[in-house]
């Protein structure tokens, strides 16, 4: 058994994997598809994420794959199942956890981050941490539930209303899957800055009523030329740049809500426009991980409620995990995908 350790200092190995224990409330899988994410990058450039990374482990938060053993008290799934990993797990004893706001345990770990994860040919995980695919659904497909259960996280914070114009800034998978999801939420309508032409022309053939491209375009005046409405009701912020924050603050109605999703840099600071803030009397809001929606996230990829597969634009081998994280950092790709059986 395969697996590709990161080392720190942006260093990985592939190598043959210790065996996996299951025990009795484990699963074991056979990982087909690991997506890589925006904290995998900040963790090859030993940054903050969600949760402290001990060298060496095996990354890979988000993915799917096919139950091939399971612990003799095992009920959720069964030998066969296609799966996907919820990887955080919360403590469920401090404050926070107490106070029903488990995402923002204290003690909050992850499979992938903190425990061996998806980037290696088999994984054991808790029974609790599986949720079951359709089995039409491609692995590269059931990859992404974990992002979308995130993203589901920040639309539930966003408070979209039927009939509220939302500007999505960024046209990353992120900023593509939170465009369908306002979609959904009855968004009356829905646009999306980016200043990639490819990733423009892929927002479009999902459902954005329109693109806009921020370095050669005002955002809020091609906004309201897009919609005929003095500002966005709702900023979905999916860069993690300073400047982006500022564009979207620029951009906010009255009475807006600002949803900074992404992950910025440790240090990253923006100097607040204050009097905007209280003249506009904005809301502006954070969102950490997935609690509670991993299973919501599932239910609306088994029925093919959201297109992924045009987000997908680049697959590596397991012996590729540095190449595959420096094309998600470029601007050629949308979502990377590593694919640990690829031939």
């Amino acid at each position: 058994m395969k697996g590709t350790y990161f080392l720190g200092n942006k260093q990985f190995i592939t190598k043959e994997t210790d065996k996996k224990i299951v025990g009795p409330h484990d699963v074991f899988i056979r990982n087909m598809a690991a997506g890589i994410c925006g904290t995998d990058v900040h963790i090859y450039h030993c940054e903050e994420g969600s949760a402290a990374v001990t060298p060496p482990v095996i990354l890979g938060h988000e993915y799917s794959g096919i139950v091939e053993a399971i612990g003799e008290n095992v009920t959720a799934v069964q030998v066969g199942d296609h799966v996907t990993v919820d990887p955080n797990m919360y403590c469920g004893q401090c404050d926070f956890c107490r106070a029903g706001k488990k995402q923002l345990c204290n003690n909050m770990v992850a499979v992938g981050v903190n425990f061996d994860g998806g980037f290696s040919e088999y994984s054991v995980v808790p029974e609790r941490q599986c949720f079951k695919l359709a089995k039409h659904l491609p692995f590269e497909v059931g990859a992404m539930a974990e992002p979308i259960a995130c993203c589901l996280h920040g639309i539930d914070l966003a408070e979209i209303k039927p009939g509220h114009h939302v500007l999505v800034i960024g046209g990353g998978a992120i900023g593509l899957i939170m465009a369908q999801l306002a979609r959904l939420s009855g968004a009356a309508s829905v646009i999306v800055s980016e200043p990639i032409e490819m990733r423009r022309k892929i927002a479009l053939e999902i459902g954005a009523d329109g693109v806009i491209d921020p370095i050669h375009e005002d955002v809020k005046t091609r906004f309201m030329e897009l919609t005929g409405f003095d500002g966005a009701e709702v900023i979905i912020e999916c860069v993690g740049k300073p400047i982006a924050v500022q564009q979207a603050i620029n951009a906010a109605a009255k009475g807006a809500m600002l949803m900074l999703f992404s992950v910025p840099g440790v240090k990253d600071t923006l100097q607040l426009p204050l009097f905007d803030i209280f003249k506009k009397e904005l809301t502006i809001r954070g969102s950490m991980v997935n609690p509670d929606t991993h299973a919501r996230a599932v239910a609306l990829l088994n029925n093919n409620r959201l297109i992924i597969e045009p987000l997908i634009t680049h697959c590596y081998p397991l012996e590729q995990v540095e190449q595959a994280i420096h094309m998600q950092m470029s601007a050629e790709s949308i979502k990377v995908l590593i694919k640990p059986w690829s031939e």
